[in-house]
């Protein structure tokens, strides 16, 4: 957990009584998960988390338990240092293992050399009765020394599959941090890494980087109207429609936040960004969502796209708004719309 609680005991108190009115206010547990990410948001001490929950509450007025716990887990938690810290010991007892035995296999590589030099001298002065033990002594050791570089050589090979085991389990690691475990796009978290990315690298002559919000139409009256269940269901089918019409590796798609996605696209220009919201709006809104037992079509699903890009002196918080005020022009022009600016 982010650690930036400094507050003194007269503010730690106030925010305490801010935060339990939070609480109060919302259809959560009142759980360290909840607390956390309510304590955070009455100090102002987490400016994404907040910005978060803003966008929240202008489609719900009360957040539950799902929420609180997608929020603390985008905002408040920190990736999974102990198991980093796990893998690179592993890593290090590995290495260390190979080091030993090849330090071991030098030592045995040294005491032949000097049996060859003793053998050398033997066979100069012509010592016949010296010659018989050292050439015993060196065939044993070169026995020696042929099972311990054997023993390395698997050893090292071994060592490979195991770092490469290891390596996966750190990438694994890394990608779960950044991942929304509902619908297997990048959480928030992962969208602020892949923007700082980006607005480090310069587009192309004459392009642009591009940056698409999509918002699901009256996803609260989905949820009311058919159980938060069938709300998750939306969402994993919006990421999948999202991915099959986003199929450029350097693009991302990303869980913003709710019901709110995100789509960046390197090197393109506004009526890029354009197609692309108007690829998806479209494809979404021809899905039919069936009852399993009638077949009867029970929902239509909607979304709204905000499409902007960046431009000379922009950083994530205006990039971003550009963006959610094109979306918002989409919503109050009548949804079912793309907008850009």
């Amino acid at each position: 957990m982010t650690m930036h609680y400094d507050q003194s005991r007269e503010r730690s108190a106030e925010l305490l009584r801010a935060t339990l009115r939070l609480l109060g206010q919302h259809e959560v547990c009142c759980n360290p998960v909840s607390f956390a990410v309510c304590y955070e948001y009455a100090a102002g001490i987490n400016d994404r988390l907040s910005h978060a929950i803003d966008q929240l509450l202008k489609a719900t007025p009360k957040l539950g338990d799902a929420a609180m716990q997608q929020l603390f887990r985008d905002h408040v938690l920190e990736p999974d240092n102990a198991r980093v810290g796990q893998i690179s010991a592993e890593l290090q007892q590995l290495m260390t293992g190979v080091a030993e035995n090849a330090h071991q296999t030098g030592d045995r590589a040294g005491a032949f050399g000097l049996q060859l030099d003793g053998l050398a001298l033997a066979l100069r002065a012509e010592d016949s009765g010296a010659v018989a033990p050292l050439l015993a002594a060196i065939s044993a050791s070169a026995h020696a020394l042929k099972d311990n570089a054997k023993t390395l050589n698997e050893q090292v090979a071994n060592s490979r599959l195991e770092i490469e085991r290891l390596r996966a389990d750190l990438v694994r690691a890394r990608d779960e941090a950044l991942q929304d475990p509902l619908t297997k796009v990048f959480n928030r978290k992962g969208f602020d890494r892949q923007m700082d990315a980006l607005l480090r690298t310069a587009p192309a002559p004459r392009l642009s980087h591009g940056l698409v919000m999509i918002d699901i139409d009256h996803f609260k009256s989905i949820n009311d109207s058919h159980g938060h269940v069938f709300g998750d269901q939306v969402l994993r089918g919006l990421a999948e429609v999202m991915r099959a019409c986003v199929t450029d590796p350097r693009c991302s798609i990303s869980r913003y936040g709710g019901e709110e996605f995100a789509i960046l696209l390197p090197d393109s220009s506004l009526a890029d960004g354009v197609r692309t919201a108007e690829l998806v709006r479209t494809r979404i809104k021809a899905m039919k969502i069936r009852d399993r037992r009638t077949q009867e079509v029970i929902l239509r699903v909607t979304v709204s796209g905000g499409v902007t890009t960046l431009v000379d002196g922009d950083d994530p918080s205006s990039w971003i708004g550009r963006a959610d005020a094109a979306l918002y022009k989409a919503k109050q022009s009548g949804r079912d719309k793309v907008s850009s600016c």
